[in-house]
């Protein structure tokens, strides 16, 4: 009973196995198929007849050295069971394996794994699509912040360098923005008159500046022609080292210069010429420690933009500061110095608008007539360009003429002079105030002075006495020069007694554009009256300081002249007067 019952279990799992839905077959120990199942059969697309003993490297010659027959024999060898997947080329199928060996054999399942493995792919490459799709993303981002970064640092540089006129200013800010974006140093070269200035120095490192510094007053002096510096300037073009070897360092400079340089380890450099206009008149060095490394593609791009308009910023402040030096020249030339007659002491001044070019048309003017009366003239062409200095020119040339010819009043001089303004078509406006310290007789002998004046359109004087009092000069105020006026100019008459201080001087000192023209008056009366006692270049300067503590918007003119006392030669019959005399006319 025992036999035929397990013959009836045989029996039943032959049966089980035979409908089973999963691949089997067992290998025998010559390596044949020893037993197939019909489901094993059809998925390697055999029947069971066709494999049942025969080898299976023959039948499956691809087999052969891949990781199935790996895995069997390690099986059949160790009795240790595997599972694993493998594709199997001939079937284009993947493989999910299990095998363990037996007294019959191996023995493997298997299941058809392509379609699970297909979708597996395929999630996995969604996965990796959209990983570096975020990627890309954030690279772009990454990227787009840089450029931004970048395009903002360039806006910075032109906005910092175009506020000032300082060469060596400008270049200390380009060297300050630079670092760090752009590198861990920075030294800007500056050459002038053929002579080369390391001026632009800055280090993100503040315990490394000094040894910069060391360093930077080293380098022009001990670069080697072969240097980038050198090689910049000479061939105009940018010089970049991205990995600077010792062999480099030494072939570029001196032991002295290499010993300063080693504390601040270079690992690259980039060198680009300041070139504007056709003319390269500096350069920039650009430095890298080795925790940096390399400079990126969009360091040395945005570096050479940089390096272009720093150097038109440059340029343009060299042309402007020359222009400007050339104009306050020429200024000054046709603002001559002025006379200084026995017992009168005369100092003048003249301010540049502090907002355009140092020219204009104000202007001063003190000589001496052929009687020894001592002319002044203050006046005031509209504008403070070329055009208003030359007017100036033309103007003060034709006081000085009439005026010395024949000794006329100044209503009479500036009638005149108004005429030729109009006969010679001078196309011009101006105010202008022509004074006459004189002397009669009378005045002589108790030794004091007469100051007869006469304005057109200018504003009127003052005269600080020697106790403090300050007074306006009021007189007829006339129309200005170039207008073609007829009617008559009117003469004012006052003393200038000893030490009393007569102020001519432009609307610039008091008038502000935005202020009342009262108050701005006003101001200048009490400065003066708190300078009163003061030498009478301290009182100009004092002026100047107190009303432009914010720079002059008009060009400024002032004329001052003291009255030293003289000794009186008929002092019992001329007595000294004690106050200003009233006008006349």
């Amino acid at each position: 009973m025992t036999t035929v019952g397990g013959a009836a279990r045989a029996d039943l799992l032959m049966l089980a196995v035979e409908g089973m839905a999963r691949p089997l077959f067992v290998l025998d120990r010559d390596w044949r198929f020893g037993y197939i199942n019909p489901a094993g059969a059809a998925l390697l697309g055999h029947t069971v007849e066709t494999l049942t003993g025969r080898d299976v490297w023959e039948a499956f010659p691809e087999a052969v050295g891949g990781p199935f027959e790996q895995h069997y024999r390690h099986v059949a060898a160790t009795g240790e069971p595997a599972g694993f997947e493998a594709w199997f080329e001939p079937l284009q199928t993947w493989f999910q394996v299990d095998a363990f060996r037996s007294e019959a054999g191996v023995v493997v399942t298997y299941d058809d794994a392509t379609a699970r493995r297909r979708v597996e792919r395929e999630r996995e490459e969604a996965v990796a699509a959209r990983e570096e799709e975020a990627a890309r993303a954030a690279e772009s981002a990454a990227a787009a912040e840089l450029a931004g970064r970048h395009l903002m640092l360039l806006g910075d540089i032109s906005q910092a360098m175009t506020a000032t006129l300082d060469i060596d200013e400008a270049v200390q800010r380009f060297a300050q923005l630079v670092v760090p974006q752009l590198a861990d140093w920075c030294l800007v070269s500056v050459v002038e008159q053929g002579r080369r200035r390391d001026v632009g120095r800055a280090h993100r490192d503040p315990a490394m500046v000094e040894a910069m510094h060391r360093y930077a007053d080293l380098r022009a002096r001990t670069n080697s022609s072969a240097a980038p510096v050198p090689t910049a300037l000479r061939e105009g073009r940018p010089v970049v080292i991205q990995q600077l070897e010792p062999e480099q360092v030494e072939a570029m400079t001196t032991p002295a210069a290499r010993a300063a340089l080693a504390p601040l380890a270079p690992s690259a450099v980039a060198t680009f010429p300041l070139v504007a206009r056709g003319e390269l008149f500096g350069a920039v060095t650009l430095v890298t420690g080795p925790a940096r490394g390399p400079f990126s593609d969009a360091e040395l791009r945005t570096a050479d933009i940089a390096s272009r308009r720093a150097a038109l910023a440059l340029d343009n402040a060299r042309l402007a500061t020359a222009q400007s030096r050339v104009a306050e020249r020429l200024q000054r030339s046709l603002l001559s110095a002025p006379v200084q007659p026995d017992h009168l002491e005369l100092a003048v001044r003249y301010r540049p608008a502090a907002q355009d070019v140092a020219i204009g048309g104000d202007w001063y003017d003190a000589f001496q007539q052929p009687d020894g009366a001592t002319v002044l003239v203050i006046g005031d062409v509209m504008g403070h360009d070329l055009e208003a200095a030359a007017a100036m020119a033309q103007l003060k040339t034709l006081v000085r003429a009439i005026a010395y010819d024949r000794q006329d009043e100044p209503a009479e001089v500036v009638r005149r002079v108004d005429r030729a303004v109009a006969g010679l078509d001078v196309a011009t406006l101006a105010t202008a105030l022509v004074a006459r310290v004189e002397q009669d007789d009378a005045d002589r002998g108790t030794g004091v002075r007469r100051l007869r004046w006469a304005t057109a359109g200018h504003p009127v004087p003052l005269l600080l006495l020697a106790d403090g009092t300050v007074v306006d000069l009021e007189a007829p105020v006339g129309p200005p020069l170039g207008m073609g006026w007829m009617g008559d100019r009117v003469d004012g008459v006052a003393l200038l007694p000893p030490g009393s201080t007569l102020l001519l001087f432009t609307d610039g000192l008091f008038e502000r554009r935005t202020g009342d023209l009262d108050q701005g008056r006003a101001r200048l009366r009490e400065a003066v009256q708190t300078l009163a006692g003061e030498p009478l270049d301290v009182l100009c300067d004092g002026l100047l300081a107190a009303l432009l503590v914010d720079g002059a918007e008009d060009d400024v003119a002032l004329l001052a002249v003291r009255a030293h006392r003289e000794p009186s030669r008929r002092a019992a019959d001329h007595p000294a007067p004690a106050a200003v005399a009233a006008v006349g006319g």
